[in-house]
């Protein structure tokens, strides 16, 4: 009887640690809304370009190529300073000027999304990502010429769905770590437009 009433204790525990995770996520989510974003946001995109680089390496046969981890790190960066505080203040602010009882709000917060946000976003995704991985300005223009339209383009096709459910039945303070979520696979799509 001892061993199973100790590894029932043992399932127990890991059972109780993704609610301890979960608990401790909401708390400082309580106590400091945008920098957990932003955390959340710098490592969900680092795992992203992670998840990319992995990708990319297991389509080539025999590669031996080494994971680059400037590309993580840069996408951290991304996802700390710009992702995760801009998401955070553009939900705030969408959810203010179009609340919900506002007539049609669920499709005016996605339009609003969709057509201003979604391009800007990118844009400014190009432009960063261009810098940090120190470009001019010549050859971040010519990135934004080759890859912008074709990435909005997929952005409008992935995203739309996706921000839909977001932006109309997801809580306001889980907004940005779902689309985290999401992004973890889009950042590795836009990370495989780099190289």
């Amino acid at each position: 009887m001892a061993p199973a009433a100790s590894r029932l204790r043992a399932e127990a525990g890991l059972g109780a640690l993704p609610r301890r995770a979960l608990a401790q996520y909401l708390r400082l989510l309580q106590l400091y809304p945008v920098l957990t974003k932003a955390a959340t946001s710098g490592i969900l995109s680092a795992l992203g370009n992670f998840l990319a680089q992995t990708i990319k390496k297991r389509k080539k046969e025999n590669c031996s190529q080494k994971l680059d981890v400037s590309g993580p790190l840069r996408y951290a960066i991304y996802g700390f300073f710009f992702t995760g505080p801009l998401s955070h203040f553009f939900y705030l602010f969408m959810e203010h000027w179009i609340p919900p009882e506002v007539p049609w709000a669920g499709v005016k917060r996605l339009l609003l999304d969709r057509l201003l946000f979604a391009p800007a976003f990118l844009l400014l995704f190009f432009v960063v990502m261009n810098f940090l991985e120190g470009g001019d300005a010549a050859a971040g223009a010519a990135k934004v010429r080759s890859a912008f339209w074709p990435a909005l383009q997929m952005n409008w096709r992935v995203w739309t769905p996706v921000q839909f459910i977001n932006v109309n039945y997801v809580p306001i303070q889980f907004r940005v770590l779902f689309a985290n979520l999401v992004a973890l696979f889009w950042y590795a799509y836009l990370a495989s437009l780099g190289k």
